[in-house]
């Protein structure tokens, strides 16, 4: 292995940078030198490797001559899945234990090893079983593999995922943010090594498995049961986790107050490993003023629900609780919290049509009464187990073909606005678990580059189309542009820098909310304030406090923020909120914003 980096920095002096092509053809003439069919050396290796010498063995790592500025081309070079922190920050998914559901939808998997809705081959249900669906371990695995990556973990945006966030007990939701906050402030210590070995062994006294093999064997008789419609999730969940001795008594500490998590996230200000995003998961119905102070907290700062339909009809056929009605007013008081929203509408539900799919969601994003910041579009995918299977088999329900998906996909990507992000089209479901309907993880490449072949590219203004991603920002130009619209509640502007080739380098979400909100809803801000919902810069994701290339320390967020007070300010509005993350008030009251309760305020 060491060869093998010296020839790496040999081309990098030599040369001046290292291409993907460089690097292939030096590892294979690594592997070629064994003479067998076995692969040595894989890319994956390298960046830990570097990594690992330079921490353990400093003289041997000093003997190899790397400069600052040769490791910095190094490192991105060996850097694996470097979208990962394209769009600024690392992200963290993490799952919560398994937990029932006030809902049953038909589509909705039944997997008894994981939360209502998920399934135990999703990427990250797989960590999260292997880390007993512990906060602290989960995030403590996920620091380390996108460390070794090649990825700056400095600023992290968590995503807890799971089902129904406002249905888990009130202690375990504090207990589990506590976790989360603490894994990050301690990462990297002795503390931190010392607590992931206790903790793994504490799971294990209770008894609780975390390998496949055993927790298939534990659950296959009561899946059975649930996949042969004689048993709910609902009613095997109590006794696979409920009566459980083993979940008891994990149970029993899973628990704590408001003041040991708020002493976390007062550590996590300063802290090297900073959230800057914290995104909660939960069902339009669950969605209140009480459950949103909560959330707000708890530090959460954009909320996901499920939409799916906005047809009485289609979420009638489908058993889906929440109406329309019900719908937007769950966005309505998501927006006026300051939350950005992140909505899920699925394509292909019983009953639903291409047609009636194109037009329900063109209505979802024209609508006064939702207008989603951030939206998945993902077809619905057949999972055994699940109502849907039996309208399937009865021949009520069939899958579209790859040609009416992808029309529906291209129409629905073409009628998004331009301050909604598409973040996926698919779920992260294996070919193995669906029966029937999409099983292309490319369905995205697929929907865009039919929009190229149709010659509209010009035509998309979603966000995630438009990002600059890792494309290198220092010599680029960018003009501010302002995008305002109305919501039933508010007077929204959306603030983007965009370059002159109409790639978005940053934005802001400016909130104005009318005097109607506050006649509606007991909101914890004042009729003569504005809120700033959300302030994202992009580019490849820089540490916190250095200068590097992409978009990001440019001073394009602070200019936004300057921007969207003038624009309420000239409205008339007295102060400005930000509903700033935890990791983030620093960066606020640099800019002259107080601490007020759930939010920073500034005068205007």
């Amino acid at each position: 292995m060491d060869e093998l980096i010296l020839d790496i920095l040999d081309c990098l002096r030599t040369t001046g940078e290292l291409s993907a092509a460089d690097l292939n053809r030096i590892v294979q003439e690594h592997n070629r030198a064994f003479r067998d069919p076995v692969r040595h050396f894989a890319k994956k290796q390298l960046l830990p490797y570097y990594r690992r010498v330079k921490r353990d063995d400093p003289a041997r790592w000093e003997g190899w001559q790397v400069d600052a500025a040769t490791e910095e081309k190094l490192v991105a070079a060996l850097q694996m899945k470097p979208r990962r922190t394209a769009s600024g920050v690392a992200t963290i998914t993490v799952i919560t234990k398994p937990w029932t559901c006030a809902n049953n939808c038909l589509y909705c998997p039944n997997d008894i090893r994981m939360p209502k809705s998920y399934l135990h081959r999703e990427p990250a249900c797989q960590r999260a079983e292997r880390a007993f669906f512990d906060p602290y371990l989960q995030v403590a695995a996920r620091l380390h593999a996108l460390v070794d990556m090649g990825h700056p973990t400095d600023k992290v945006e968590l995503i807890v995922l799971g089902g129904s966030w406002t249905d888990y007990p009130a202690g375990y939701r504090i207990w589990f943010a506590r976790e989360l906050f603490r894994a990050l402030n301690e990462a990297g210590t002795d503390r931190a090594a010392a607590c992931v070995r206790d903790r793994r062994a504490a799971y294990e006294r209770c008894g609780i498995a975390r390998d496949d093999a055993t927790l298939s064997r534990q659950t296959a008789g009561v899946q059975a049961r649930i996949d042969a419609g004689t048993e709910t999730y609902n009613e095997a969940w109590r006794e696979a986790y409920a009566q459980s001795p083993a979940w008891r008594a994990a149970s029993a500490w899973q628990t704590c107050g408001w003041d040991a998590l708020e002493a976390e996230q007062r550590a996590n200000e300063t802290a090297a490993h900073r959230v800057v995003g914290f995104v909660m998961e939960t069902r339009p119905d669950a969605i209140s003023e009480a459950s949103l102070r909560d959330l707000r907290r708890l530090g959460a700062t954009k909320v996901q629900i499920g939409i799916q339909s906005l047809r009485p009809d289609v979420l009638s056929a489908n058993h889906r609780a929440a109406e329309p009605d019900t719908v937007a007013r769950a966005m309505e008081l998501i927006r006026l919290f300051g939350f950005k929203e992140h909505t899920h509408f699925m394509a292909n539900l019983l009953g639903a049509t291409p047609e009636g799919d194109i037009a329900d969601y063109r209505a979802f994003v024209t609508d006064p009464r939702y207008l989603p910041d951030e939206v998945k579009i993902y077809p619905c995918a057949l999972v055994d187990g699940t109502g849907l299977a039996r309208a399937w088999r009865d021949g009520r329900w069939t899958p579209y073909s790859e040609e009416e998906l992808v029309r529906v996909l291209v129409a629905d990507t073409l009628a998004t606005p331009p301050y909604t992000r598409i973040s996926r089209m698919i779920r992260d479901i294996s070919a193995q678990d669906i029966v029937v309907g999409n099983k292309k993880t490319n369905l995205r490449q697929m929907v865009e580059s039919e929009i190229e072949r149709q010659g509209r590219a010009g035509a998309v203004r979603e966000i995630r189309f438009r990002e600059v991603g890792t494309h290198d920002m220092d010599d680029v130009s960018v003009r501010l542009d302002a995008v305002p619209y109305d919501t039933t509640l508010t007077r929204e502007v959306f603030l983007q820098w965009v370059t002159p080739t109409g790639r978005i380098a940053g934005f802001l979400r400016l909130s104005l909310p009318k005097p109607g909100a506050f006649e509606r809803y007991k909101l914890p801000t004042a009729p003569d304030e504005a809120m700033i919902r959300e302030v994202h810069v992009y580019g490849r994701a820089a540490k916190l406090g250095a200068a590097t290339h992409g978009a990001q320390h440019r001073g394009l967020g602070r200019a936004l923020v300057a921007r969207a007070c003038e624009i309420a300010r000239e409205a008339g509005y007295a102060r400005i909120n930000v509903i700033s993350a935890v990791g983030t008030r620093e960066y606020y009251r640099h800019l002259g914003f107080s601490d007020a309760g759930l939010y920073q305020r500034k005068d205007l």
